[in-house]
């Protein structure tokens, strides 16, 4: 543990160099790097700074206390301090998922259901966009299919997270992978019934150029003519792109940029993603046997959520998670349930380590 810490201060201090050297500013790659590894120590190294401050403190408190009662309550505090440090320690040092610190790219779409289904697609969408501005994130659609009742086929968008934070989208936002269920009556049910609709989502880290590699003649590239609701014309160009990852057969498209350029560049940043998470399937899948994870993020057809209007009810079956607040968390107030989640994955990553050190 003193070697890997020590190793940790000495990559920090490099870092710290790197990001106070012009040179590393001037390469866009190099820079997102560095400064992407240095928001991931600096809540270690604090802590560490923390507790090598708390501990020489206690020392000093409990030596005096020995002396004077009067600093017992003190030595108290101190040790209390130390022991909240301690355990922040324990969830930085803990193995980790290494995209967490990345942004994220989402695509919604629509699923069982119809109409009802691309609506539900669009409330999801809109409870995701309230969540990441309460979070000081910002959004950009990449693609989206919109119906005529307002609901989305399919949305596609690219979160971004702030320089430096200690929390980025794709740590927080990747559990939200997977077929959420809604209960409700539709607006388009005339009789008052309740109706069981899903649409899926899909998490991927958005990843730099240079980090997948992509061979041209692995693409057969598309272009054809942008499109809104019922099929309107919203560009007399050709230029939406549709790309297919022949080896994959991986298919993306854009239509959202007026430039056949702007939209081929989006549709590759989302196969990039897409086949990041392509890779990361398959080796979870690898894996399955050997760690079963309680809060899977890649399986797309696993049903992990259900939106219960009629009770006002949201559920998550991963974690047994249940609220009777579905109208808050809609509205953005999304954060305890990713709170809920991200502790569920830390217990179960804490127990891993601690069975593979045993």
């Amino acid at each position: 543990m003193a070697e890997g810490i020590a190793g940790l201060l000495e990559e920090y201090a490099g870092l710290e160099a790197k990001m106070a050297d012009p040179a590393t500013h001037t390469d866009m790659a190099l820079s997102r790097r560095v400064g992407r590894r240095y928001a991931e120590l600096t809540p270690i190294v604090t802590a560490l700074s923390d507790k090598e401050r708390l501990t020489a403190d206690l020392a000093a408190a409990e030596e005096l206390a020995g002396e004077d009662p009067s600093f017992a309550a003190e030595a108290d505090s101190l040790r209390d301090a130390l022991g909240a440090v301690d355990e922040r320690l324990t969830r930085l040092l803990a193995p980790r998922d290494p995209n967490d610190s990345r942004d994220a790219i989402m695509e919604i779409k629509s699923g069982e259901g119809g109409e009802e289904s691309a609506l539900f697609a669009g409330d999801l969408f809109k409870m995701y966009q309230k969540y990441i501005e309460q979070k000081g994130w910002s959004m950009e659609v990449l693609d989206s299919q919109e119906t005529d009742l307002g609901g989305y086929k399919s949305i596609t968008f690219a979160v971004k997270g702030k320089p430096s934070a200690e929390e980025a989208p794709y740590g927080a936002l990747k559990f939200e992978g997977g077929v959420h269920r809604v209960q409700r009556v539709p607006v388009t049910e005339s009789q008052g019934r309740i109706h069981t609709s899903a649409a899926g989502v899909l998490v991927m880290p958005d990843v730099d150029a240079e980090e997948v590699e992509i061979n041209e003649e692995d693409l057969r590239v598309d272009v054809y003519r942008s499109s809104g609701p019922g099929g309107q014309g919203v560009n007399t160009t050709d230029s939406a792109v549709r790309i297919t990852h022949l080896p994959s057969g991986i298919v993306v498209s854009c239509q959202n940029e007026r430039s056949q350029l702007q939209n081929k560049e989006s549709a590759l940043r989302m196969l990039r993603a897409r086949l990041t998470a392509l890779a990361e399937e398959e080796a979870a899948n690898a894996a399955a046997e050997a760690r079963k994870s309680q809060v899977r993020t890649v399986d797309r057809s696993e049903r992990i959520r259900t939106y219960n209007f009629p009770e006002n009810r949201i559920a998550d079956h991963r974690i047994g998670y249940k609220a009777h607040n579905l109208d808050v968390v809609l509205g953005g107030e999304l954060q305890p349930l990713v709170t809920a989640l991200q502790e569920a994955d830390l217990a179960e990553r804490l127990a891993a380590a601690t069975g593979a050190a045993d």
